[in-house]
């Protein structure tokens, strides 16, 4: 290597030279006024020119050179070296990569030559101080067609997503979709968001399969990968979506469970649930049955339901009801709906289970709990449902030994109790729902402390926007103009805490619990017999309204401002 002052002027350009495209008139104005004030800091690097030339080619330092001359300088100092075996094509990669960044399209070249010269990409790597995913990457995008890569020079990138789209498609389609976006000379600009999507296709990605390799080589799914991802995750896709969509449906048929049905989806990408089931929010029961379906993004699903008793006709009912009757006026939105109502019912009766199986209950409080648990309006003696008097027989079994007398330890009687509690009372909005008498037990064992936290997407979409604005307070998130904005707030709040809605506590109202009471202590025989013909009335109702009914018992029209609100 040798220091030489030589005349600017009388070096020649390198054809091999990284930087084809302008670069920035800014960097080129500063780098002008430092060589005038300061002069040339670094040496540019140049080799004796080949073919028995005396002149030199400038290697490295092209921007320098060409400001020097700017400056109107006559000499200046050059480093002189031996030719590289590449042409010195990796060194004036470096050594443009660390004055300026260099225009992608620029890169692309760069590395491609490269390779070609023998590199490998993790030598060019090593050398460039970048990890070989991003020279891949770069590799991958210099597969642009060559007309879309002489736009990009010219300042005019797509960004990141866009360009991966396009670079991911063949030159084919590439070159038939810029015949038809390329930009004229009134729009000089390219449309690349209008080039993108008509380049798109739907991919369906490998950690999203539930199915493994063996399905995937039966149906022939051959995955890509995307070297745009992050690269801790499985960025494997297909964009052979019937073929994907086929094994995850193969899987689903070959992992039903028992009661298990595989369903459609709505419009909406939800469930098509059979005709009258219910779907299932809380703790699913041995009985219900389970729906397994796909979403919009191909992934298999599950939700449970539950499938109504089968009701007996009654005596005087009308076989087709009149159609005729006055029309009503719409009623406003509840602040819960039945869907929510519905939850609020599932959500209580396995936080009242798991309070009565697991809180601490001295023994006069268990007997107090039965009597409520068999006033309770889902309690029916002698009724002919031999499945529903076994299931309560059972736990009465237990306490009989095996010479038929009835014997028992406290921990055994208190267990049997627990249990019998746990099978009568319910807050489910149906016909299991045991009225308020399981609400005052909940309340009594504390239940409320088991219940979930309700502030997720699927129970705050039940709430009105009056209700949901109301959940804002006591907390940062500040109310959206558009409640899809602020429930989506509201949610990722109470990811790491706990949200129940004032209404799906325990505790009713003070008034209906003495009405109740009242009611229920001065009732004579006939009243009760009226009150039983009004709890069968509404066995034979649906889920709506049952639920309008439980809204109107059970006091739902609490202030929307009420709620409880605990971080864990």
């Amino acid at each position: 290597m040798e220091l030489r002052f030589v005349d600017p002027r009388a070096l020649k350009e390198n054809p091999d030279k990284a930087r084809h495209s302008k670069s920035n008139p800014q960097a080129d104005a500063l780098l002008l006024a430092t060589i005038k004030a300061v002069g040339i800091v670094q040496p540019p690097v140049v080799t004796p020119e080949g073919d028995g030339g005396n002149g030199y080619v400038i290697d490295a330092g092209h921007r320098r050179i060409k400001q020097a001359i700017a400056a109107d300088l006559e000499e200046i100092a050059v480093l002189i070296v031996d030719r590289a075996e590449d042409g010195g094509a990796m060194r004036s990669l470096a050594e443009t990569l660390a004055h300026e960044p260099l225009n992608p399209v620029d890169q692309w070249r760069a590395i491609e030559r490269l390779v070609a010269l023998g590199w490998t990409e993790e030598a060019i790597g090593v050398a460039l101080a970048q990890p070989v995913r991003q020279i891949r990457k770069l590799r991958l995008l210099a597969n642009v067609l060559p007309a879309m890569l002489d736009q990009m020079a010219k300042g005019d990138m797509p960004d990141e997503r866009q360009l991966r789209t396009i670079a991911s498609a063949s030159l084919e389609d590439q070159k038939e979709v810029w015949k038809k976006h390329k930009p004229s000379k009134a729009n000089p600009q390219a449309s690349w968001w209008s080039v993108a999507q008509a380049l798109t296709k739907t991919r369906m990605y490998a950690r999203d399969a539930s199915f493994g390799e063996d399905l995937a080589q039966a149906y022939g799914i051959l995955w890509q990968e995307d070297l745009f991802a992050p690269a801790d995750e499985d960025s494997r896709y297909t964009t052979d979506v019937e073929a994907y969509l086929g094994a995850q449906h193969e899987w689903m048929a070959s992992h039903l469970p028992k009661r298990g049905a595989i369903v459609e989806v709505n419009e909406y990408g939800q469930p098509k649930l059979p005709p009258k089931a219910d779907r299932v929010y809380g703790k699913p029961g041995k009985s219900d049955h389970t729906a397994m379906y796909l979403d919009r993004e191909g992934k298999v699903q599950s939700v449970c339901y539950r499938m109504p008793a089968t009701a007996k006709k009654k005596a005087g009912d009308d076989e087709f009801a009149s159609e005729d009757g006055p029309i009503e006026t719409p009623k406003a939105r509840p602040e819960v709906t039945r869907k929510g109502l519905e939850m609020i019912g599932d959500l209580r009766t396995d936080a009242l289970h798991e309070a009565l199986g697991r809180a601490p209950i001295e023994d006069d409080m268990l007997i107090a709990l039965l009597v409520l648990a068999f006033a309770g309006q889902n309690v029916s003696i002698a009724s002919g449902n031999a499945d529903g008097f076994a299931r309560l027989a059972r736990h009465a079994a237990h306490l009989i030994d095996k010479d038929g007398k009835l014997a028992f330890e406290r921990e055994s009687v208190q267990q049997a109790a627990r249990a019998l509690l746990m099978d009568v009372l319910s807050c489910r909005v149906n016909r299991s729902d045991s009225g308020i008498v399981a609400r005052v037990a909940g309340d009594a064992v504390g239940a409320n402390s088991f219940l979930p936290n309700m502030g997720t997407e699927e129970f705050l979409s039940c709430l009105s926007r009056t209700a949901l604005e109301a959940a804002c307070r006591d907390t940062p998130v500040l109310p959206r103009p558009r409640v899809k904005e602020t429930r989506a707030e509201l949610v990722k709040h109470f990811s790491d805490g706990r949200f129940v809605h004032q209404v799906a506590l325990f505790a009713p109202s003070t008034d209906n619990v003495v009405a109740w009471a009242e009611r229920s202590s001065s009732a004579d025989p006939d009243e009760l017999d009226e009150t039983s013909e009004a709890s069968d009335d509404r066995d034979g109702k649906d889920a709506a309204a049952v639920a309008e009914d439980v809204a109107v018992d059970e006091g739902f029209e609490e202030p929307a401002g009420s709620y409880a609100v605990a971080a864990e």
